[in-house]
């Protein structure tokens, strides 16, 4: 009584997850559809792409030359009787006022300026493989998530044609217990596996939500939106696979991937940062124009100057052998971020040909003739012709090999988008 009721409960929960799913709107997508809502409305990749507007508005303040400084002084608000008088500044006021004013314009010296913009154009093109590196790891992510949803609605599918298979046996199966032509315990043994499927199959959902939830964010879709992806692009195509060369992957690795990129890039900022360093023991010049009204052997007084700094005891030395160091550190780094990356592409190939090798290894028509022996042991459960016993150890026999036949093809498919993310390129 115990196992009906939950049974029972079983049921009435999957078919009110079922109205849920019915009432919400479903949008049909396929791979590539998926990946270009994802591409183009994912919050985090537009806010992202903002960093690279940033670094090259500082480009922009980089090129811009330092703003000249204006200053005005010594003016006396009063007199007193040692004043002497001067020509009036208008009419007959300022003839006891003195002013003093100055302009100063700092010049930088030994290409400073140029270095400087040469450092922000760098940290600008590095902003861009960050953000390249932000979509890789999206991406990947993202293709990951839709190889699992593909895979939870072939499994449920499978489940529920297996579901509605039984349903239709129970209900016969009722009818013959009613007129006394079957025993009860054979129908609760085919409620049990009714059971079971269900079980599965609400696991399954539970699974789907989740993947739900994380694609709607990823694509930006209203939360009362249901994603049903077509069967597209579950299974890679095997010629993409058969034409992959480990070298041309290796160096494609070495030379396309943002996160080595961007610290070639960064070793060419210590380059340039090197060479800021050592201009910058070169003294920058600050010219300077002054007028003086009333305190001078002139009346009017007009001179020009400039002043820098002595380099006696700041030849910036510190900071020119930190920037060296850092140069030495960058070479070294990137040796061993290239070994790196290529024993992470060989192990991911090699992943992927073992896997490959497992798909393989199935017939071509294995899963059709699947299908074909589970109608035939059904037919001949109907006609009595099999038992119960072995008629259901052939359905278990067949959703084991159901799932490893979908693993199979889910597995090949994130091997191959983890080469193509290790490799730093779209495997076409």
């Amino acid at each position: 009584m115990k196992r009906l009721l939950f049974t029972l409960l079983i049921i009435v929960s999957f078919k009110s997850a079922a109205q849920i799913t019915a009432i919400k709107d479903t949008i049909v997508l396929s791979r590539k559809q998926a990946e270009t809502l994802f591409l183009e409305k994912n919050i985090s990749l537009i806010s992202e792409k903002l960093n690279i507007d940033i670094a090259e508005a500082q480009v922009i303040q980089a090129k811009l030359w330092p703003n000249p400084t204006l200053t005005i002084g010594e003016i006396n608000l009063w007199s007193n009787a040692t004043a002497q008088e001067l020509p009036p500044l208008w009419g007959n006021y300022g003839k006891t006022q003195q002013v003093n004013a100055e302009l100063e314009q700092l010049i930088q010296t030994a290409g400073k300026r140029k270095k400087m913009i040469a450092m922000e154009k760098v940290s600008a093109a590095i902003a861009k493989e960050y953000f390249k590196t932000f979509l890789r790891n999206l991406k990947i992510e993202f293709r990951g998530n839709l190889t699992e949803l593909q895979y939870n609605q072939a499994q449920e599918a499978v489940y529920q044609k297996q579901l509605s298979s039984m349903q239709t046996l129970l209900k016969a199966y009722a009818n013959q217990v009613k007129q006394g032509n079957v025993g009860k315990g054979e129908y609760i043994r085919l409620k049990a596996t009714e059971l079971q499927f269900l079980k599965e199959i609400s696991d399954l959902q539970k699974d789907n939500n989740a993947l739900q939830k994380e694609l709607k964010v990823l694509m930006n879709l209203p939360a009362e939106s249901f994603i049903k992806l077509t069967e597209e692009g579950f299974v890679p195509d095997n010629s993409k696979i058969e034409n992959l060369n480990i070298g041309n992957l290796m160096a494609s690795a070495v030379e396309n991937r943002p996160d080595m990129k961007v610290l070639k890039l960064g070793n060419d900022y210590n380059d340039t940062k090197y060479k800021y360093e050592k201009a910058m023991r070169t003294p920058d010049v600050t010219l300077g124009v002054s007028y003086d009204r009333g305190a001078s052997l002139m009346n009017d007084f007009v001179g020009v100057g400039f002043s820098l700094d002595l380099p006696f005891f700041n030849r910036n030395k510190g900071n020119i052998k930190a920037a060296k160091l850092a140069i030495d550190q960058g070479k070294l780094q990137t040796e061993e971020k290239t070994k790196s990356i290529q024993s992470e592409v060989l192990q991911s190939y090699e992943d992927l040909l073992v896997t490959q090798k497992l798909y393989e290894s199935v017939e071509a028509n294995y899963e059709g003739d699947l299908d074909k022996l589970l109608e035939a042991y059904r037919k001949n459960f109907m006609q009595k012709n099999t038992s119960m016993l072995e008629y259901l150890d052939f359905v278990d026999a067949y959703l084991d090999n159901k799932s490893i036949l979908l693993n199979s093809k889910m597995d090949l498919n994130k091997n191959l988008e983890e080469l193509r993310y290790i490799s730093g390129q779209e495997i076409n």
